[in-house]
């Protein structure tokens, strides 16, 4: 700790020397008083040390020195231990840093680090202690504090319980300024649950498990959530442009175009080191920031060395690992940084080097691989050809940083990298230029994780270039759309075809080599949508003025075989066809029931608004919504049953169905017997309405002195009184002939 201007004074001179009203000590004090907002920036306290006598003490600092310098520099002489009057140490510290940066980062990496067994670290900056003690007016006298009455707190799951027993799946619906979540009705129209004005003043967005809905505002974001749609978190980030969550919903990352300005007042969440930063880390329990983070550097781009590294910010720039334990970030060309969560500091103190690197991409699922044993999270990378060194993919495992395969490759355009859901493969789609780099084929390289050396496939029968590709979740079929026209921007769509690709089976429990299943030409889909439960696929033509296709396939089905097929293409079937014009969007329900699309304002005008079909492609509802913007299904967890009683639920499933079926004929019916009771209640409202009329007309007939029937008035002759038969005859030729008698 810096000494204060008392303690420099009583070093210097002895008190009984001066007399302290003659010494003019305003030169000094204008040299070494320190303002506390500028000068203890270097500054953190660090609470939690043991208790320790003088001939402790040394070792002590010596020891916490080590795990000081792990995230800075500082020196012993730098390091004040106050001791008591008893000759034991007050267990805090001061300690100083070389920079603010270096205490900012020391309460990142050392607040919470156990120290041994029974102590644990507290490190705090002395800016922040001293700022809280005095907004907080902390008084010398004990205050018991005040303990709030417990409220018991929504469940945020409670809409896994649907009212009616129907397993209905929600949705938000984003339209004009209005936000709304609806229960889904099928054909019926959607039951409201909530819906607001202005809840948003950019985009909607569901965390991973579907526990909260997220709106953005100038100010920041807010998370909702529970029975009520309560405010649960908010993380003031103000224009937030991107955010996106771990998978776990442990962590979310905000990302903001413009830099952050934190005022001289202070701000309600993030520090003066976070200012200038465009991306945050947010721990999702406490609320607070972890790090903060500037928008990446790239090459100048009038550097002929430089690689093409495309855009200045991608999206996501941090990805996440299945477990949520570790965050990455890509430096283009460079390296990829791991850091650990929720310290988050780099994995080992250091990036990890990697030259020309273009992409890297997580395993989507922790992954077991044959004959190891340790805990490992996987991630795979690529590498452009540079000079003489080919093309690179490789697979690295976390956290031990070594590479457990890498594959080299030559003549490499792009290459685009596609886990698996449960990350049993991971595929290549390597684009290939030939030797005048005119033309572009693809080859889909495909890595068998989970398998012994992780072995690869090179799936080559593709002759032209693969413009989307997908694999199917939960299982090992892929479907894939390319084209023989020039990949780009064109005037006319290019004319694609549609590849479906399935391993072949063994007689034993290997999959074997991957195999053509068939192919659909003369298509201009450009978009492939699985279920989330696999065995289904929609291919869809998506932001096309001249095609708004959608192609529902069925890879199980279970119909007739025609004759001449083999087995394996008999069982994918075109289950139906639809047309959305102006489609934008589509996306699966999370039970694979129900599929929506729908026509976003946002990139065009024309008949916005959605379609609503079942997983066989016959359409449900279609309603055409002024300004409509958006339409998200809210995601569920996983199931909590084991893989046990998911069989048995599979085995029985027959049974189940017997019993939704009755209730969705009793629901029909009901339904059928509402719409007779509502006309014959509306029948007899006309009929008691029309029998008050005609007794009302009866009696003011009676008053008049007029017959109750108007009917015996108008055959009564004025004279008589009486009935009067009049009789017409009318004669009509019907026909006429002429015959000439001879």
């Amino acid at each position: 700790m810096a000494p204060s201007f008392d303690t420099l004074r009583d070093a210097e001179v002895d008190e009984d020397d001066y007399d302290e009203d003659e010494i003019d000590t305003s030169d000094l004090r204008e040299k070494y008083e320190v303002q506390l907002e500028q000068g203890y920036d270097a500054f953190v306290v660090i609470d939690g040390l043991p208790e320790v006598n003088e001939d402790q003490k040394p070792k002590l600092v010596k020891f916490l020195l080590k795990k000081l310098n792990s995230v800075g520099r500082t020196r012993e002489e730098l390091i004040f231990m106050p001791m008591g009057e008893d000759g034991k140490s007050l267990r805090f510290a001061f300690v100083e840093y070389s920079s603010p940066a270096e205490a900012a980062a020391a309460v990142r990496g050392l607040d919470q680090t156990p120290l041994d067994k029974k102590h644990t670290l507290r490190v705090n900056k002395m800016t922040d202690v001293d700022r809280y003690g005095r907004e907080g007016k902390v008084n010398d006298e004990y205050v018991p504090p005040v303990i709030e009455e417990f409220k018991e707190q929504e469940h945020l799951r409670s809409f896994l319980a649907d009212p009616s027993g129907r397993g209905r799946d929600q949705f938000a619906m984003y339209r004009g300024e209005s936000v709304g979540v609806f229960w889904n009705n099928e054909k019926e129209a959607p039951e409201n649950i909530v819906d607001r004005q202005h809840w948003t003043e950019s985009f909607v967005q569901w965390s991973p498990l579907g526990t909260y809905m997220v709106s953005v505002h100038a100010q920041g974001v807010q998370l909702w959530g529970g029975a009520s749609w309560s405010r649960q978190k908010r993380f003031a980030h103000s224009f937030v442009n991107m955010l996106e969550f771990s998978p776990n919903e442990k962590y979310v990352v905000t990302w903001s175009n413009r830099p952050i300005s934190v005022p001289d007042e202070g701000h309600p969440q993030l520090s003066a080191y976070d200012d200038g930063k465009n991306y945050v880390i947010w721990d999702m329990e406490t609320g607070k920031p972890l790090r903060s983070f500037a928008n990446a550097d790239i090459p100048d781009p009038t550097d002929p060395d430089a690689p093409k590294l495309g855009p200045k910010s991608p999206w996501p720039a941090f990805k996440w690992s299945a477990d949520d334990k570790y965050v990455a970030r890509l430096n283009h060309g460079q390296s990829i940084s791991v850091y650990e969560l929720p310290k988050m500091n780099l994995l080992d103190k250091t990036t990890i080097k990697m030259d020309g690197v273009v992409d890297f991409e997580w395993a989507p699922a922790t992954v077991q691989r044959d004959g190891v044993k340790e805990y490992e999270q996987l991630f795979c990378f690529w590498t452009p050809e540079m000079g003489s060194n080919p093309a690179r993919v490789a697979l690295m495992s976390i956290p031990s940083k070594q590479v457990v395969r890498s594959l080299n490759l030559f003549s490499v355009t792009d290459a685009k990298l596609h886990w698996q859901s449960d990350a049993s493969y991971l595929a290549v789609k390597v684009d290939r230029h030939s030797k005048s780099k005119k033309s572009l084929a693809t080859t889909l390289e495909i890595f068998r994780v989970k398998e012994k050396g992780v072995p690869v496939e090179v799936v080559d029968t593709i002759k032209d270039t693969v413009i989307n590709f997908a694999w199917e979740p939960k299982g090992d079929r892929f479907a894939l759309i390319s084209t023989t026209e020039p990949v780009g921007a064109t005037a006319v769509p290019p004319k694609t075809a549609v590849s479906f690709f399935c391993p072949e089976k063994s007689k034993g429990s290997t999959i074997g080599n991957f195999k053509h299943l068939r192919t659909l030409d003369k298509k201009n889909s450009n978009s492939i949508y699985w279920s989330p439960k696999g065995r289904f696929v929609v291919i869809a033509t998506i932001a096309n003025t001249q095609s708004s296709d959608l192609d529902f396939f069925d890879l199980d089905f279970e119909g007739e075989k025609p004759e001449g097929e083999k087995d394996l293409t008999a069982c994918l079937q075109l289950l139906n066809t639809a047309d959305h014009y102006g489609i934008t969007d589509l996306q699966w329900d999370p039970s694979g029931r129900f599929v929506a699309s729908w026509a976003s304002a946002w990139k065009h005008s024309m008949e916005n608004g959605y379609h609503l079909y079942d997983f066989r492609g016959e359409q449900l509802r279609e309603e055409l919504v002024e300004k409509f913007k958006q339409w998200l299904w809210r995601p569920r967890p996983a199931t909590l049953l084991t893989k046990d009683e998911q069989k048995q639920v599979r085995k029985n499933l027959r049974e189940y169905s017997k019993v939704f079926e009755q209730e969705d004929a009793e629901r029909g019916a009901s339904a059928d017997l509402a719409v007779v009771e509502e006309r014959r209640r509306i029948l007899d409202e006309w009929l008691a309405w029309r029998s008050s009329v005609e007794e009302e007309l009866r009696e003011d007939r009676l008053e008049l002195g007029l017959p109750e029937d108007p009917a015996d008035e108008a055959t009564k002759t004025p004279d008589e009184g009486e009935a009067q038969v009049i009789e017409e005859l009318v004669e009509e030729v019907l026909e006429e002939t002429e015959e000439i008698v001879a």
